[in-house]
């Protein structure tokens, strides 16, 4: 049997004091569904910290990051509120291992979703959409990973940033992502990199939240999945993403 709850607490170990760990794949056979009950265990370590669960993260919806990561399939990841990135509350690099930066658009849900959506229902939920940037840092040594263990990785999820809530947009194709790294670009991408429709990114968020127990509430997050390939963070970075129509994020690296 995989020791769920003895693997949650060692990823979490590896978090809080930034030491990378091995690959459980090279020595276990596990199944997807043994990795999101590790993925749920490992967020139980955080609540035991007295953080709360704020929403979720679609991974793996772009051609670009699929290429990079050597992976096909898309997944989900949850998100705390100590997870987020604030001009108050700045990235601390020291807390980080290898972080990367990737341009996103995030949705804000307006109401409980307790079952899977279609992309036409999942226009109906949302009362925010807004620019975001996630930080993403694997636990695992030279950010190497099967799909399993990326899943109970809590799928590299670090930080997120978000921009101005915007009210919904009739259409979220063809929008300018621009991200920069101190006032210079270093990735630029299009909207129609997230599944050909970020919506479509929200639709699969229900249903995989659906299947594997997430919960999805009202006034949570759902980041959407980058846009272009992720980029290194150094120390005493200024991170920004600017989207079209959605304005600006950004955050600090301290």
């Amino acid at each position: 049997m995989i020791p769920h709850n003895q693997w949650a607490k060692a990823l979490h170990q590896s978090a809080r004091t930034q030491k990378p760990r091995d690959q459980f794949s090279t020595q276990h056979n596990y199944t997807l569904d043994d990795a999101y009950s590790i993925q749920h265990a490992l967020i139980q370590e955080r609540v035991g910290e007295g953080h709360s669960i704020v929403g979720v993260k679609m991974g793996f919806t772009s051609v670009a990051k699929m290429k990079q990561m050597g992976v096909e399939d898309m997944i989900i990841g949850q998100l705390t509120d100590d997870m987020q990135i604030t001009r108050n509350t700045p990235l601390v690099r020291s807390k980080c291992i290898h972080p990367r930066a990737e341009p996103e658009i995030a949705f804000r849900l307006s109401q409980d979703i307790t079952s899977p959506l279609s992309v036409d229902e999942a226009l109906t939920v949302v009362d925010g959409v807004a620019s975001a940037i996630e930080v993403i840092d694997s636990r695992y040594e030279n950010f190497k990973f099967s799909l399993e263990d990326v899943v109970a990785d809590n799928c590299s999820s670090c930080g997120f940033a978000l921009g101005p809530w915007c009210e919904v947009p009739l259409g979220l194709n063809g929008l300018d992502m621009i991200q920069t790294f101190n006032n210079t670009i270093v990735a630029e991408g299009t909207s129609d990199a997230i599944l050909d429709n970020p919506f479509e990114a929200l639709a699969a968020a229900t249903r995989l939240a659906h299947r594997y127990g997430l919960p999805l509430k009202k006034g949570m997050i759902v980041l959407a999945g980058a846009a272009t390939a992720a980029h290194f963070i150094g120390a005493s970075e200024n991170v920004a993403v600017t989207v079209d129509g959605l304005g600006s994020a950004h955050f600090e690296v301290v």
